[in-house]
């Protein structure tokens, strides 16, 4: 059996966009991938790989795995002719112990890769408003630890030769330690006026940042509460900071948003709430499933011809029926006469992935506009519907009242899950997740079902989230199953449900 190959993988300090398209690569095609506590586990979405966590970095449990036993682990993949990724926050070799297992494969004779990624105090800077090498302020800039290596007994730092240092100092790992960094230095020449600064989860909708001077910033960022992982940045490079901290104005900075898509749609929404500040929380109440029985679905794609309008209401269901059409050996040139319906912007949009324009689309995302705007084309029109295993009947109702000949195919299964997934269900428990996006009304009834909780009859319990519903037929179904809405979407697509939050959040009408 071939050996397999190693690739040592920055993940960069937090954004899941800050992966670098080298690692996202090695990502799509591996077979187990090792990532330690640092790492967005949103960048697991990108493999199909088994995944593994080294150290969970809120405590050394007993899931956490020493150096030895990751190397160990690694060596034995690859000669199981594995490829392999292993997962670093930050960049593996600045302050990590990637040369540590460069050294171990090498030494195994097991092929490997390391891919830098973006380490965290150059993203910190740029996230958090200021130039680590501003040219009117430092010509130089060092790196340095606040955690040496426990076992080497005397400390290799000269803090002397520090407080000389012409340009900014950055220290990682260091906020344990920060009363005794502040005071060595200081005592080493420093003055103690020095702009300092402390950012704390550097990139993540999480971010804090704390500024004072190096002889008042130990008791600040106590009083403040910061939290590891932290950077300390020394230096009058972070001065007027707050002018360009254009990563701390987003709307939703801080919040997290449970996200209760099936999984394989959340994707398209996660860059949307991250764009706005957020923290996404995949939380599938549903799971789309294909039909158990493709009898119909096949009959109607062998009569495709036949049909004057094809319906579709979800981009489940163009998904649905065109993968079907592909995968029997067919193309979309069987549609060449049908006439497309799509109910929003966003079926729209999955319609033009396969290069198809919807000829239909009404102005408000709903079933009942979509049946108004149908029914002045279809009287004697044979009409096809490519639907879910489940929803409302007011479209087939009005289809056929305006004398449309109609056919429903079940081309997906909308499927109920029968438990919230972690960590989406222990932030629910410790009252730590902010908004709930009600996208559907059978996704509003789920959510009473699976969380009673949060129902207007439940005890008292954790902060409970707020909850945003795309529109007011989803918002009628929260509020029968005894869910109170906090926000409603003006325009009933993600966009505007997001809006609606940013609107509430800012004590604003959407």
């Amino acid at each position: 059996m071939p050996t397999g190959t190693v690739y040592l993988v920055g993940a960069g300090p937090g954004d899941p966009g800050l992966l670098t398209l080298r690692g996202l690569a090695c990502l799509q095609q591996a077979d187990l991938v090792l990532y330690d506590g640092l790492v967005n586990p949103l960048l697991l979405g990108h493999t199909r790989a088994q995944a593994e966590r080294t150290f969970r970095g809120e405590s050394r449990s007993t899931h956490t795995l020493q150096q030895q036993e990751i190397n160990a682990r690694l060596i034995a993949a690859a000669q199981a002719g594995l490829t392999v990724v292993r997962l670093k926050g930050g960049d593996p070799y600045v302050f990590g112990r990637g040369s540590e297992e460069a050294a171990a494969l090498a030494a195994a004779g097991i092929p490997f890769e390391v891919v830098p990624g973006v380490t965290a105090a150059v993203a910190a800077g740029a996230y958090a408003g200021f130039s680590l090498t501003h040219r009117d302020h430092a010509s130089a800039v060092a790196f340095i630890t606040g955690h040496e290596d426990p076992v080497k007994g005397v400390s290799a730092l000269d803090f002397e030769a520090l407080a000389r240092f012409p340009g900014t100092l950055v220290f990682y790992m260091g906020l344990g330690r920060i009363h005794e960094i502040a005071r060595q230095l200081i005592a080493s020449g420093k003055p103690a006026e020095t702009p300092t600064a402390v950012l704390s989860r550097v990139t993540t909708p999480h971010q804090r940042a704390v500024t004072a001077t190096l002889g008042t910033i130990a008791d600040t960022v106590t009083q403040a509460g910061l939290s590891a992982p932290s950077l300390i940045v020394i230096g009058s490079c972070i001065s007027g900071r707050e002018a360009i901290a254009w990563f701390e104005q987003r709307p939703l900075l801080g919040k997290r948003i449970g996200i209760c898509r099936a999984r394989e749609q959340a994707s398209v929404v996660l860059d949307r709430v991250l764009a706005l500040g957020a923290e996404p929380v995949v939380m599938p109440l549903i799971a789309i499933e294909p039909p158990a029985d493709f009898t119909a679905v096949d009959a109607a794609l062998d009569r495709l011809t036949d049909y004057d309008w094809i319906v579709f209401t979800s981009s489940n269901g163009v998904a649905g029926l065109l993968n079907r059409l592909w995968e029997r050996g067919l193309d979309t040139r069987r549609l060449q006469r049908a006439k497309l319906a799509a109910i929003g912007d966003g079926t729209a949009a999955a319609l033009a992935e396969w290069h198809l324009r919807a000829d239909l689309v009404p102005t408000t995302f709903r079933a009942e506009a979509l049946a108004a705007a149908l029914v002045p084309h279809v009287a004697g029109q044979h009409v096809l519907w490519a639907r879910a295993s489940r929803g409302r009947e007011v479209l087939p109702h009005e289809l056929r009242a305006a004398g449309a000949r109609l056919d429903e195919v079940v081309v997906y299964q909308n499927l109920d899950v029968e438990t919230i997934p972690p960590p989406a269900g222990e932030l629910l428990q410790r009252g730590d997740l902010d908004w709930i996006c009600l996208s559907s009304p059978s996704i509003a009834r789920q959510l009473a079902r699976l969380c009673p909780a949060l129902t207007t009859s439940a005890a008292s319990g954790p902060r409970h989230p707020r909850l945003c519903s795309i529109s007011p037929v989803t918002s009628a179904a929260a509020q029968q199953a005894g869910l109170t809405i906090a926000a409603e979407a003006a325009e009933y697509t993600w966009d505007g449900l997001l809006q609606a939050m940013i609107h509430s959040t800012a004590g604003q009408s959407p």
